[in-house]
């Protein structure tokens, strides 16, 4: 049984790497005044990079699987979105605290006037009641109808690609590199839905 449990232990182990990493090499940049010349910019910036990079991470695990066929990869989705939901989390406080001071009317302005604040703050919108009923439990109450929901995940992670991208003004190659990651992730699950029924023809005339 330990033998069995090894694998998925490394997986874990990676994923909780992959999540807290950034975030140590992050907090020891704070305390030791690295952050630049703007610190406000490069929190928003590194702390927006690390949210994306895990979503991406998240939607990879099952073209991962499929790949593999290492049921593991499947078993660490769960942990690697609830810390890109974290990062995004945090990514949204940093600018709630030091751009706007917490002001709700300064917020509502913006979410009117700049359209990549509209597509971040819908992007974690969509997110929050994924990461709410990430638990079993509520896999248990919802049954079905949690695998539909939990399908936000694909319109936040393009949202939060097209933030990115409307964000920068000038060198759009680094936002490019995510959406076009996206877009294969995307076309990867849209392909397999497209070979499924022929598929399951397939296996039937056998």
């Amino acid at each position: 049984m330990a033998a069995f449990r090894r694998p998925l232990l490394w997986w874990r182990l990676a994923a909780w790497t992959l999540g807290g990493a950034p975030l140590l090499w992050l907090a020891w940049r704070v305390a030791t005044a690295r952050l630049g010349a703007n610190p406000v910019e490069f929190l928003e910036h590194q702390t927006g990079l690390w949210s994306l990079r895990l979503l991406l991470a998240t939607l990879a695990m099952t073209p991962l699987r499929r790949l593999s066929g290492r049921s593991e990869a499947i078993q660490v989705r769960r942990l690697l979105g609830l810390w890109a939901y974290a990062w995004i989390t945090l990514h949204f406080a940093i600018y709630l605290t030091f751009d706007l001071e917490w002001s709700t009317a300064q917020l509502a302005k913006d979410l009117v006037k700049r359209s990549y604040i509209t597509l971040g703050f819908s992007a974690w919108l969509l997110l929050l009641p994924l990461a709410l009923t990430s638990t079993r439990g509520w896999q248990r109450r919802l049954r079905r109808r949690w695998t539909l929901l939990h399908r936000l995940v694909y319109p936040a992670a393009i949202l939060a690609c097209l933030h990115f991208l409307w964000l920068v003004k000038s060198d759009v190659r680094e936002p490019a590199m995510y959406l076009g990651i996206l877009a294969v992730l995307l076309a990867a699950r849209l392909g397999r839905r497209g070979k499924a029924p022929s598929d399951a023809q397939g296996s039937r005339s056998r």
